[in-house]
């Protein structure tokens, strides 16, 4: 279907537009309607909506899904990128104007929640840059082009009617709601069935606005985070250094130990100051984002509370670094990340089948460098006398059968 010339094309997706109002009438709306939307908000929440074609991981009907070559998120490509200049200065600086002008609100949340505030702006400026980035994306388009043809269609599907029941309640007009290009809503950019569930009203006014108001938006990340087990008075984690006898294998949210363990091991702080007390007798896991090619970490549990809100170590560690930033006036990291993110997807799909195929648990073929990837790519680097670096290279592409 894909491969059709320019008249053809045209004349198959209208087919495509026309199953799409079909599936609209014939799937969403009878799940719609049992959710209590009315037939008014469901009409008006899809008045002249089309297809968005330009999203990624589409899959039209008769097409096969298909490994992207590019990586179409910062979180999964190359960590320095991530990690740059602009970005870490600009969530800094802005961040600690909100931290003034917002401290009674960020106050208040951290005491109602145990979630501190530096934490709460990191989140904030991280996904929409404390509300000054325009969030453009019509929500009824993008929720229902990716129920109807994407590589989730299920999650989106459930995503749409979450959508529509936002909209019966009153909380915004239909046409007016706007999200990201995956569908995420508002300043703190909750999924829709996010926003059901854990959108809060910081100013008393009896709503939850996380479109235009700061208020709403900090109580609502906060109140997310405290849900998902966020851990009052503890850190998230520290920058460390690991020596080489200690195995890059050992990451993993998995594989957690007394962090007075880890000390006795001989991970220190970059800082050269000993553990808190009271993180030394807690928990803690090995993070390595970019094997031995970068930084290196001690986190807590509230590290992975973090990644509940994006499943990127990249992410949870820019939100706890910004926010270390912000209130601490922590500088970069001690080690500089390497040269690494210049595979394509694909190619860390085909190591990542070759890994699955000695008997490695990589976490699935889809070609991001996960922490299971990592230590399996340390594990296999080990039995095969190479130096274990955690972390995939186009050399080792050959070896894996990739």
């Amino acid at each position: 279907m894909l491969a059709l010339g320019a008249p053809a094309m045209a004349q198959d997706r209208a087919a495509v537009e026309r199953q799409f109002r079909g599936w609209l009438e014939q799937t969403v709306w009878p799940r719609a309607r049992a959710e209590g939307v009315s037939r008014g908000t469901f009409e008006a929440a899809f008045a002249g909506v089309a297809l968005d074609w330009d999203l990624p991981d589409l899959v039209p009907p008769g097409a096969k899904a298909q490994t992207p070559k590019q990586q179409r998120q910062a979180e999964f490509g190359a960590p320095a990128k991530y990690f740059s200049r602009g970005s870490l200065d600009g969530a800094t600086s802005v961040g600690r104007r909100m931290a003034r002008q917002h401290a009674q609100s960020l106050a208040a949340v951290e005491r109602a929640t145990g979630v501190p505030g530096r934490i709460i702006l990191g989140v904030w400026g991280r996904e929409s840059g404390y509300g000054q980035v325009a969030i453009r994306h019509d929500a009824f388009r993008v929720l229902g082009t990716k129920g109807f043809m994407s590589t989730r269609a299920g999650y989106f599907t459930d995503e749409l009617v979450a959508a529509l029941r936002i909209a019966e309640a009153g909380h915004v007009n239909p046409r007016n709601m706007k999200s990201s290009w995956a569908g995420a809503l508002g300043q703190p950019q909750f999924m829709p069935s996010n926003f059901l569930n854990y959108a809060a009203d910081g100013n008393g006014d009896g709503h939850a606005d996380i479109w235009n108001s700061e208020a709403d938006t900090i109580a609502s990340i906060g109140t997310y985070l405290e849900r998902h087990g966020w851990q009052a008075g503890r850190d998230w984690g520290f920058e460390v250094r690991v020596p080489a006898s200690v195995s890059c294998t050992l990451e993993g949210p998995d594989q957690g130990r007394r962090i007075s363990d880890w000390a006795a091991m001989g991970i220190t702080r970059v800082s050269g100051t000993p553990f808190p007390d009271s993180e030394a007798r807690g928990e803690g896991f090995l993070l390595m984002p970019a094997g031995r090619h970068g930084p290196a970490f001690i986190v807590t549990p509230n590290f992975y509370v973090l990644k509940d809100y994006n499943m990127s170590d990249l992410y949870a560690l820019f939100v706890g670094h910004v926010g270390d930033r912000i209130q601490y006036g922590m500088g970069d990291f001690e080690a500089r990340w390497g040269d690494v993110g210049r595979l394509y997807r694909s190619e860390i799909a085909a190591m990542q089948r070759g890994l699955e195929a000695r008997g490695h648990d990589v976490g699935g073929a889809d070609g991001l460098p996960g922490f299971k990837t990592r230590r399996s790519i340390g594990r296999w680097q080990e039995a095969n006398g190479r130096p274990t670096t955690c972390f995939p290279e186009r050399a080792m592409a050959s070896a894996l059968g990739g």
